[in-house]
Order: C-alpha cells, then sequence, then structure tokens
C-alpha cells in the first residue's frame, strides 16, 4: 500500500521514491494525475540530477488540446515495495503520476484538505 494525502489544493499527492544513478533513493513529491495516461512526468533539471538514462524524444496531448514534444527518460522508482522501470517525460512542471503507473491497483481518495489517499494493489 501507498499512502498520501491530499493538499490544500485538494490535488493528491504522495511521495514516490525515485532512484538516481548511484542506487540512492530520492523523495519526490508527485501530484496524482488521473488526465495523464503516462507513468510519471518529472522536471529536466530533476531528471539531470538523477542521472537518468534518455531514451527518446515522444509527442504527447496537454489538456488543453495542445501537442508538445518531450524528451523520455527511464528511472527506476519504488513502487509498492518493489524496483519498478518506467518511463518518464520531462515536463518544466510539477511533478505528476498518471494512470498507467496506477494501472492494476486500487486509488481511494478522501477529498478534503488533509484526507488520505490510498494506492493498493489488486489481487
Amino acid at each position: 500500500m501507498i499512502a498520501g494525502i491530499v493538499n490544500s489544493a485538494l490535488e493528491a499527492t504522495i511521495t514516490l521514491l525515485v532512484q538516481d544513478a548511484t542506487g540512492q533513493n530520492q523523495p519526490i513529491d508527485v501530484l496524482i494525475d488521473t488526465g495523464f495516461d503516462g507513468f510519471l512526468t518529472l522536471p529536466p533539471a530533476r531528471l539531470a540530477s538523477l542521472g537518468a538514462a534518455w531514451l527518446y524524444r515522444g509527442q504527447g496531448m496537454l489538456a488543453d488540446g495542445s501537442v508538445h514534444w518531450f524528451d523520455v527518460y527511464k528511472v527506476t522508482v519504488i513502487w509498492d515495495g518493489q524496483s519498478r522501470n518506467v518511463e518518464v517525460e520531462a515536463v518544466d512542471a510539477a511533478p505528476l503520476l498518471g494512470m498507467a503507473m496506477l494501472q492494476k491497483h486500487d486509488l481511494r481518495m478522501e477529498i478534503i484538505p488533509g484526507g488520505t489517499v490510498l494506492i493498493t494493489p489488486r489481487p
């Protein structure tokens, strides 16, 4: 189980552990974005500090319908106690956790400031 909190702006948040190039876990606060179908976004500067491996340049559509190109990297995250390699889009904005990361999990949110966020694997 992964636990988080709903912040004062009613955004569901969790702290995700991301491994840097030396294998050390770095905590990163991320917003859960159910409108994002990818795994994760991180700012380019954060990806550089992690020493993330560049994979390719990909195209994506933002919520406003505009299409943008993003550099895509590979990182290892600790997800429900296990190492998991995921693709991360470099976006100069708050880190987002998307639906691909939540696949085969249940997401429960208590939508009040300070409310609980719980992510549990499906059997």
